[in-house]
C-alpha cells in the first residue's frame, strides 16, 4: 500500500491520516473508517475515492455503497440519535455506539467537540480489538483536531476528483 497523498497539508493533518491508515491497515475485520464533523461533514476517510487512504488489498465484504459518503451519513446519524436519547434520559455524553447486524457492524465513537470516528467492520470482527484501536484514535486524534484542521480537511475532501 501506499501512502495518501498530503501534498499541501499541515503536518496535524497528515499524522491524521497516517493514523486513519493505519487503523484500517493494521485492524482485521474493518472494511472502512470515516471521520465526521459535528455538523456531518465528511472530514477524513478510508474510501480511496474520498482521496484520503489508499484501498486494502483484500476484498470487502459488501457494505455501504459509495462508503465514504454513505458511512458519513450513518455516522452523523447514529450519533446525533444517541446523542438525543442520552439527553432525553439525562445519562450524559456518549462515548461510543456499537450495532451488530447480520453481515457487519457499524461502531461510532465521539472524538472531539462532536466531532465523530466511525466504523463499518465485518460481521466475525473482534469487537473488542475494533473498539480498542478506535480508543487509541480517539486519543491520538482528539487534541489535534482543532478548527483550522477540521476546516483543512473539509477543504481537502471537497477538492477531491
Amino acid at each position: 500500500m501506499t501512502a495518501p497523498s498530503t501534498y499541501g497539508l499541515s503536518t496535524q493533518a497528515r499524522n491524521l491520516q497516517w493514523l486513519l491508515t493505519d487503523l484500517v491497515e493494521e485492524v482485521p475485520g474493518v472494511n472502512s473508517v470515516a471521520v465526521v464533523s459535528s455538523d456531518g461533514l465528511l472530514l477524513l476517510s478510508s474510501d480511496p475515492g474520498a482521496g484520503t487512504a489508499e484501498p486494502r488489498t483484500e476484498p470487502r465484504a459488501k457494505g455501504p455503497r459509495g462508503a465514504s459518503a454513505d458511512l458519513a451519513t450513518i455516522v452523523s446519524g447514529l450519533g446525533s440519535l444517541t446523542t438525543g436519547a442520552a439527553a432525553l434520559m439525562e445519562t450524559g455524553a456518549v462515548k461510543q455506539t456499537m450495532v451488530a447486524m447480520e453481515h457487519g457492524s457499524v461502531f461510532v465513537m465521539a472524538i472531539s467537540d462532536g466531532s465523530l470516528l466511525g466504523v463499518h467492520a465485518t460481521p466475525d470482527c473482534d469487537m473488542s480489538v475494533v473498539a480498542y484501536h478506535m480508543a487509541l484514535f480517539v486519543g491520538r486524534a482528539g487534541h489535534v483536531l482543532t478548527p483550522e484542521v477540521r476546516s483543512e480537511l473539509r477543504q481537502s475532501m471537497e477538492n477531491t476528483p
